[in-house]
């Protein structure tokens, strides 16, 4: 057997191309003038700033897809598989080897028994290894080694072959690519601690081949400490009748492991970078219909501040959502406020209006007191100022009521009520209470009243009721009969107030609900109503979410025979 006295490596270096330069900034224009540099930032630059709620949707839907990523790159349960597959492919190639080397290349010697031909082994191996190139070695049965598919032996020494790299013909973005990766795969935890591989050149230096020679296959994961690559190598026993001949130990191309998870990982991040781009373009767009919609309502409700002139909120109800649900909360509110706002302005002027009126009363009558000197006159001019008094007392208390009724409206808790039992009640104590030859009120009922119940403040919905009985007895003549009806329409109940009186003028059928709007019977002293009752009536009613109106009733010659007030409520 020829000796190993010399190994030739015939690698030579690949020329690495130069790193392009990391980290250089890209030439600008011109230094920035003082007066930009003062400007934001978010100014200078032309990349939209993303709002902090985009930010924040993006963080959500992204961070767990970029945990679920590097969870994916970790790859360890895979790398356990692809080494076990390693390894079972390398034993059944290894005993292919043993089987082939254990009948073809033994001679039976009187003196020795059974041994290898290391000449013979040797061709065997060159041609078991050829269609696969996969590294292999033969030991005999002395731990020695006599075959090796990188050494090439000749006559008196042998030469080790390494099959160089392919030229390096990658590009710029290829490179960095793989940079980042490597990169990247440093980061990563190792997942087991492989002992460091060295090329050795017996048995003792292969625990697997020590074991092969004993009659077991096993094998080893070792390191290589110059590329980090994994070594995957089994020794099988060279057996002929089960005598140990030798052992022939095969090993894995260094870089299988990490080419293939390599190739997986690469796959992987591919699919998860089109998922990144989709979330990432989703997320933005999911930022933007909710953000945007919330900032153009926020800037419409900035530019109401301050200001007397009204500023519309835009209508966003098309979108159907949320956001739709808040435009037109915020518009229904908006609205209401200048109404109330309107309503204020209108009430403070026509209550100015109609204090004036008995104050000028009152200061003509002291200023025309004190110049007569006539007792009769005199006591004449302090009537009217008592009456101008009590008119400005009355007034005062109904305004005071009225602008009171807003506030303990929305304060106080609504409670089922049973209609039918407080009319009967107001109706009792009417006819209980009332002057000799006053107006008769009567109360219909239904048979079966039992849904009568509507959801409400008693307080103030007797108010209304009683309000509409005082003015249907003041219109109507001595005697006559004012019928109070209740019955249920549809899902509401309808209330009826019905006199005999002389019916309200056609022009006039919804302006006797303005404020301060007085239409009394010519018998009545003036100023004992201050016009606020069914202005009050009709708030308390529409803060009930219900409806007032008034009509006229006719006989069949079409002649108006009295008025008729209804009030519809939702039943509760």
């Amino acid at each position: 057997m020829a000796s190993v006295i010399g190994i030739a490596n015939t690698e030579t270096a690949a020329p690495v191309a130069e790193p392009a330069p990391a980290n250089v900034a890209p030439a600008r224009p011109s230094g920035p003038t003082a007066e930009n540099a003062a400007l934001p930032r978010r100014r200078r630059w032309a990349w939209p700033r993303l709002s902090p709620l985009t930010r924040r949707i993006v963080a959500v839907n992204v961070l767990p897809l970029l945990l679920l990523a590097v969870g994916f790159l970790y790859l360890g349960k895979f790398e356990a598989s692809l080494i076990d597959q390693q390894v079972e492919a390398l034993r059944t190639q290894g005993e292919i080897f043993a089987a082939a080397l254990g009948e073809s290349d033994v001679l039976e010697s009187p003196d020795y028994g059974e041994v290898l031909l290391p000449d013979l082994a040797r061709e065997t191996m060159r041609r078991l290894v050829a269609p696969t190139h996969t590294p292999a070695r033969l030991f005999d049965s002395q731990g020695k080694l006599i075959a090796d598919s990188k050494l090439l032996f000749a006559p008196g020494d042998a030469i080790e072959v390494t099959e160089l790299p392919p030229p390096d013909n990658k590009g710029f973005v290829t490179r960095a690519v793989d940079a980042t990766y490597d990169w990247v795969a440093r980061l990563l935890p190792q997942r087991r601690a492989y002992p460091p591989y060295h090329a050795g050149r017996s048995a003792s230096d292969f625990p697997e081949v020590e074991r092969a020679l004993h009659g077991e296959t096993a094998s080893a994961v070792r390191r290589d400490p110059t590329d980090k690559m994994l070594v995957i190598s089994v020794a099988v026993p060279v057996q002929r009748y089960k005598e140990v001949l030798g052992a022939v130990m095969l090993s894995s191309v260094n870089g299988d492991i990490e080419a293939e998870l390599r190739n997986v990982r690469f796959e992987l991040l591919r699919i998860f970078g089109v998922a990144l781009c989709v979330t990432f373009l989703l997320s933005v767009y999911l930022a933007t219909t909710i953000g945007r919609p919330i900032h153009q309502l926020a800037e419409a409700a900035e530019r109401a501040q301050g200001r007397g002139a009204r500023i519309e909120i835009p209508d966003l109800t098309q979108r159907g959502d949320e956001i739709g649900d808040l435009s037109r909360s915020l518009r229904q509110m908006t609205n209401a406020l200048w109404l109330r706002m309107s309503a204020i302005e209108s009430f403070a002027s026509d209550v100015a209006h109609e204090i004036k009126n008995p104050l000028s009363s009152l200061r003509s009558a002291v200023e025309t007191a004190v110049r007569i000197d006539d007792p009769v006159k005199q006591q004449r001019l302090l009537a009217i100022i008592l009456d101008d008094i009590e008119r400005l007392s009355r007034l005062i208390t109904d305004i005071s009521d009225a602008s009171r009724i807003d506030a303990e409206l929305s304060r106080d808790v609504m409670e089922p009520i049973d209609l039918a039992a407080m009319l009967r009640a107001l109706v009792d104590i009417h006819e209980t209470t009332r002057p000799q030859g006053a107006a008769h009120v009567a109360l219909t009922l239904p048979e079966r009243h039992r849904g009568l119940i509507v959801q409400g403040i008693e307080s103030r919905l007797s108010q209304v009721f009683l309000n509409l009985i005082s003015n249907a007895v003041s219109f109507s003549p001595p005697g006559a009969d004012i019928r109070v009806g209740v019955r249920e329409d549809g899902r509401a109940v309808l209330v009826t107030v019905e006199d005999d009186g002389p019916g309200i003028p056609p022009e006039k059928l919804t302006t006797i609900f303005d404020r301060f709007y007085t239409e009394r019977p010519a018998a009545e002293k003036f100023g004992t109503h201050s016009g606020l009752g069914l202005s009050i009536s009709k708030q308390i009613v529409e803060a009930h979410r219900g409806r007032i109106w008034a009509e006229n009733r006719y006989d069949a010659a079409g002649a108006v025979r009295g008025a008729r007030f209804l009030i519809r409520l939702p039943q509760a």
